[in-house]
């Protein structure tokens, strides 16, 4: 049997991590990475027409799957466009290993073509980022890189020379374990102890959640219900907390909604569990505070802390429910039920009026026709702008949806590429891109990544030819809006043009119709929904400093729009608030 040479035996640690796909643009220095690809049927090379979208469906793929996923770039400018994707995936705590291709081991530092450092470039977005200089490093090197994404969550990179990618290994891998999965934690004693003090305590407690209750549902409303709290959440909370959740309030934040900024604001005691929301000006100063998380360097850099525990959201829930006191008062938790219910029943009209007529189309309509179109399992992947407000308001989550997007590192054009690694997790499920017109023009040539792989992923973009978000933080600011104006093209002949289904609604009438055409479609599919520009109207009583400095209530700050199905569920959680 021939002897395997480095990229061969990269490849074969890459399969037995679990890696399934490697995203990509070929280019010499891959070379002989892609040829081992070619050769091992456990991972499928996925050609990408950009390698920023490969670091991005890589992303998307290890969130949905909870799997380490890979992308790679070849020397210089190849592996220098996956870095906005890395940054994403790293703060969203995505297992992700990034190969990047390096110039001949021989010029390293010598300014040859195309020379770059990557094992510097890639550091401040990843846990470990190293380079191959011998192939005696080889597999050390990889596992230990492999153990760094997947054991701390987020990124690695290893940057390997084409030449040393060619060169013979120096002998059969050792089959050295790999880690695969991360353990839960169980915070100590003490920090036990104190909580359950702190909470026994307090009078009115509030739970904030993020996107660290994952898996922890059932912990938190058992938990909620013994102390009568209720629950609010970050955007990256809301797939994991808000359904079926009868003491909801709501979402915080400059997209939020309902009563979570003044459930946050009128308790005793604010218990942060799996958030690192990073909008202090949306967090109280004056109430007791603390913050479970497994990270502990995310412990109290948002907010001053009373108590910092470090452990998993559910393990720490586990441990406190028994030993907890149950509160019999419920009357600040009705109070808060109240608030959250009026508040949504006072913007609930803002899409409903004339809104079959209404030309051009209201985006909050587009979004909630497609909540109401779109499969129980859908995954839904989010342009950061204006799309992240209507998914933030329109998608109900279930348990089964995940919604996901650049909801950390806030990058524009990742709605496409996520859903593209969305779906190549299973080709049977919907994934629906919510797509902002800049974002989808930015990495737009990536849609025929789409009808290369015959990827049946649908695109509904909303297209109001402006960068909606910028426009609105000019006008917050006393700006007049300038140089956010897109001279669009027919998007939907765009698609067709590539092969791909589309279609271009102009009419409210047109829209359900048009998305039912689509989802029926078995490969690609583009909906090109030409939106209002001007439908979202900002309340009188915002300055420009509550808006840039993210200072108040969403309730009371942000724009005025719709809420969806949410309305329904306030509704149904005020009906069970026992009446004297």
């Amino acid at each position: 049997m021939a002897k395997q040479n480095i990229a061969e035996q990269l490849v074969d640690i890459l399969a037995r991590a679990g890696v399934r796909r490697l995203y990509g643009v070929v280019g010499d220095s891959l070379n002989p990475v892609v040829d081992a690809v070619r050769r091992n049927p456990a991972i499928d090379w996925i050609h990408v027409r950009h390698e920023e979208t490969a670091a991005f469906a890589a992303g998307a793929e290890a969130q949905i799957t909870g799997r380490l996923a890979a992308c790679a770039g070849s020397c210089g400018p190849g592996n220098l466009h996956l870095v906005n994707g890395l940054y994403d995936a790293h703060r969203s705590m995505a297992p992700v290993l990034a190969l990047a291709s390096h110039i001949p081991s021989s010029e390293i530092g010598l300014g040859y073509f195309q020379e770059t450092h990557p094992d510097r470039l890639f550091r401040e977005c990843s846990h470990y980022s190293e380079l191959i200089s011998s192939p005696k490093q080889m597999p050390r090197l990889l596992h230990t890189a492999i153990q760094n994404a997947v054991g701390r969550g987020g990124v690695s990179v290893v940057s390997l020379p084409g030449d040393i990618a060619d060169q013979p290994a120096p002998g059969k891998a050792a089959q050295t374990a790999l880690v695969t999965t991360r353990p839960t934690v169980r915070p100590g004693d003490a920090e036990i102890d104190a909580l359950v003090a702190m909470i026994d305590a307090a009078d009115k407690v509030t739970l904030f959640c993020g996107s660290g209750t994952a898996g922890a549902h059932a912990e938190v409303m058992e938990f909620a219900g013994k102390i009568k709290s209720p629950v609010g959440h970050a955007l990256r909370g809301k797939e994991w907390i808000q359904y079926d959740n009868p003491y909801d309030v709501g979402m915080s934040g400059l997209l939020g909604y309902g009563a979570a900024y003044e459930a946050t604001h009128e308790c005793d005691l604010l218990l942060l569990l799996g958030t690192d929301f990073p909008y202090s000006a949306f967090l109280p100063d004056d109430v007791r505070i603390a913050q479970v998380d497994v990270r502990p360097e995310h412990l109290g850099r948002r907010s001053r802390l009373d108590l910092a525990v470090w452990g998993d959201v559910r393990e720490t829930l586990r441990c406190l429910i028994p030993r907890v006191r149950a509160k019999e008062n419920r009357r600040f938790l009705d109070r808060m039920l109240k608030k959250h219910a009026d508040a949504l029943e006072g913007v609930v009209k803002a899409y409903t009026r004339r809104v079959e007529k209404h030309v051009p189309i209201h985006p909050e309509y587009v979004a909630a026709v497609l909540d109401e179109l779109a499969d129980e399992d859908a995954v839904f992947t989010v342009d950061t702008g204006m799309c992240n407000v209507w998914a933030a308001r329109y998608l109900t989550p279930n348990g089964r949806r995940r919604v996901i997007g650049s909801f950390s590192h806030g990058s524009m054009a990742n709605a496409l590429p996520m859903a593209i690694g969305a779906q190549f997790t299973d080709r049977r499920r919907q994934v629906v891109s919510m797509s902002g017109d800049g974002g989808f023009a930015m990495l737009m040539g990536d849609f025929l990544t789409l009808v290369q792989h015959d990827l049946p992923v649908k695109v509904v973009l909303f297209n109001n030819s402006s960068l909606g978000m910028v426009e609105l933080e000019m006008l917050v600011a006393g700006l007049p809006s300038y140089g956010t104006a897109n001279k669009n093209p027919d998007f939907a002949a765009v698609a067709r043009a590539c092969g791909a289904h589309g279609v271009r609604v102009e009419k409210p009438k047109q829209l359900a119709g048009a998305l039912k055409d689509a989802f029926r479609h078995k490969g690609p599919a583009l909906v090109d929904v030409v939106t209002d520009p001007n439908a979202l109207s900002i309340p009188p009583k915002i300055s420009a400093e509550m808006v840039t400095g993210f200072a108040l209530s969403a309730s009371k700050i942000v724009l005025d729009g719709g809420v969806g199905r949410m309305l329904q569920m306030a509704r149904s959680n005020l009906r069970n608030v026992p009446r004297p």
